[in-house]
């Protein structure tokens, strides 16, 4: 019998007999898994997989469909409907618990945001409790800002002992948190993503490895970023495919993009970039991609920056062993999504880096503790720091902003709340943090938090909120019609081992699409954060020629220089939504409830004469 912790983390990674869609390491698979029931019978873990999938399916507003807004179940009915679905929700109290105390101003403003892909470092309890170099100001005070630093990509890997002491303290809590030996990889912070993604595209030696293969269902301007400059250097550069309709990999054509037909030939093919799960749809892959890359002289990039808190502990770093590794971080959830870039590199592969092409990479940065910034934008000369944030800026983001759009939450709106809330005392904790600034600097409460929590109750979580969301959707039908579906979803469905995110589109009774960024700023004024994406490389088997014509749209992307025409991808314009770890039933529920207003015809057109007139008497209150 395999140990407890094993079973339980098979349970939370999907993990299963042999199934392509595993996102779970070999050694996890064909274990009971913790979710068995009581039955002395032993059950595995696909066993499981299904028995959750079909009661998720049943278990939703079994035989109902609503035609109307008005006949949602209120929120005291819906979240009992939803418990006796998913009783294992019952088990996450604790995160309502962190919620509730650390992150208070989503339940002060009853915000909803479902656009922060990546991790937080820190609290808004934390945040709140910071150390204000200006107090007078009354202004909450960024935990750090980053600085532009020109110079060598590879030298910045080889370096020992020069980092700041608030960079090698945050640089040891990622490498804890992401389950990495700093023994085994190096580490730089980016500006962002994209950076990242174009510094090692810069760096990587397609003089030799000329080839550039990428495994991303839709538009990534980090991936765009990469394949453009890879391609300036030479490079070859293939894209996976995406059967449709269920998105899932084309998997022959990848493996003959993969596999080597020279098996005598020594030298590295290239570079993969392999994403673990996609952002939009929350497909997972299955990670023997990474090993079939490898075995076929493939250096391999992880891009990690979609993954969830914790995902990172059934990932099996120590079995496969990536070359480079990318992930995001931002400051906190709901409040301050500005953050950086991390981009690690496996020591034994730093010697291949291209040094003349290093020699002047930009995007990477440093971590400024927040008093010092004034001071490094006084100070320096505009030769060895550019800075990224100038006065300006830097004030800015002590003022949160109004936009709902991975942005901080509405400052007034938090001012009214506040005052009508009780707020909680300062503890023992808060006065330490107070009178120690490096301490707060460094002490990543929102890492602590995930730690704390732990991959299974995480996990579980997403899990239970993401299938009721995919069902609930699906029970949203236009009235006077023979069950035409307001949503349609793009991806996975219920599933037990997807992501927790959500690409879908509205359609009114004319089957004609509700067009995403209209859906996204409608749901911005009911306080809803969403984004939008471009689902591509989708391949249409033969039996669906027919609808290829009808689904995919064309993006404008710019001019072919040589060509002289505009150049245009395939693909579909989708709406998004991604679950955090802080998500809860309300968060879905509201979510639901604004996509059920579409199914009144005048919906769109009533938000259109509202904002036209709240915007007449905003005028005339100017006047």
């Amino acid at each position: 019998m395999q140990p407890p912790c094993l079973m339980e983390i098979a349970a939370a990674c999907g993990g299963g007999s042999g199934g392509g869609s595993s996102c779970c390491p070999t050694p996890l698979l064909n274990f009971p898994s913790s979710t068995s029931t009581t039955s002395t019978t032993p059950r595995t873990s696909a066993a499981s997989r299904r028995d959750f999938t079909a009661k998720a399916t049943a278990g939703v507003f079994p035989n109902t469909n609503f035609t109307n807004p008005e006949s949602l179940p209120a929120p005291p009915q819906a979240l009992a409907l939803f418990l006796a679905a998913f009783p294992q929700y019952n088990q996450t109290q604790k995160i309502d618990q962190i919620r509730n105390k650390q992150y208070y101003h989503l339940n002060f403003t009853n915000h909803t945001c479902l656009d922060y892909i990546g991790i937080g470092l820190f609290s808004y309890h934390q945040f709140q409790k910071h150390h204000n170099p200006f107090p007078s100001s009354n202004l909450n005070f960024p935990f750090f800002g980053v600085s532009y630093r020109t110079g060598n990509f590879k030298s910045r890997l080889l370096e020992n002992g020069l980092d700041s002491d608030l960079e090698s303290a945050i640089k040891r809590r990622i490498f804890r948190f992401l389950n990495v030996s700093d023994s085994d990889y190096s580490m730089v912070f980016t500006a962002n993503r994209t950076s990242a993604f174009k510094l090692l595209a810069e760096s990587y030696p397609f003089q030799t490895s000329n080839k550039l293969l990428t495994v991303y269902d839709y538009e990534s301007e980090a991936v765009e970023a990469m394949v453009n400059t890879s391609q300036n250097r030479g490079a070859l550069t293939m894209s996976a495919e995406f059967s449709w309709p269920r998105l899932r990999i084309n998997s022959r054509k990848l493996k003959e993009m993969i596999v080597s037909k020279n098996k005598k030939k020594k030298t590295k093919k290239g570079l993969f970039v392999f994403p673990l799960h996609s952002r939009i749809t929350g497909a997972r892959y299955p990670y023997l991609w990474m090993s079939i890359a490898q075995e076929n002289r493939w250096h391999v990039l992880v891009d990690a920056c979609a993954l969830g808190p914790k995902d990172m502990d059934c990932f099996g770093l120590s079995l496969f062993r990536p070359d480079f590794l990318v992930c995001s971080f931002y400051k906190v959830f709901g409040e301050n999504p500005s953050g950086f870039g991390c981009l690690l590199v496996k020591k034994s592969v730093i010697s291949i880096l291209d040094t003349n092409s290093c020699s002047s990479n930009v995007g990477i940065v440093n971590l400024v503790p927040a008093d010092k910034l004034f001071q490094l934008a006084e100070d320096s000369s505009g030769t060895d720091t550019e800075l990224e944030i100038h006065h300006q800026q830097f004030m800015s983001q002590m003022v949160p902003s109004t936009s709902s759009f991975s942005g901080p939450i509405s400052y007034e709106s938090m001012k009214t709340a506040q005052t009508s809330t009780t707020q909680f005392p300062e503890t023992e904790e808060d006065t330490n943090l107070r009178s120690n600034v490096s301490e707060i600097e460094t002490k990543c409460k929102g890492l602590d938090q995930m730690d704390s929590l732990g991959l299974i109750l995480i996990s579980t979580r997403a899990r239970c909120l993401i299938n009721w969301l995919v069902s609930s959707l699906l029970k949203l039908k236009h009235p006077n019609t023979e069950g035409v579906s307001l949503v349609k979803i793009y991806g996975p469905k219920v599933k037990f081992d997807r992501g927790p995110a959500l690409a879908f589109n509205v359609f009114d009774w004319k089957g004609e699409k509700v067009e995403p960024v209209l859906v996204q700023k409608l749901a911005d004024r009911s306080n809803i954060s969403l984004s939008y994406g471009f689902l591509q490389n989708i391949w249409f088997p033969e039996k669906y020629a027919e609808e290829k014509g009808r689904v995919l749209e064309r993006k404008e992307v710019g001019k072919d220089e040589k060509m002289k025409k505009v150049k245009a991808n395939l693909g579909i314009s989708v709406v998004t939504a991604a679950l955090g770890f802080l998500t809860n039933f309300d968060d879905v529920y509201k979510l639901w409830c604004f996509v059920a207003q579409f199914l009144d015809a005048d919906f769109v057109e009533k938000e259109r004469w509202r904002y036209t007139a709240l915007n007449q008497r905003t005028v005339l209150e100017v006047l």
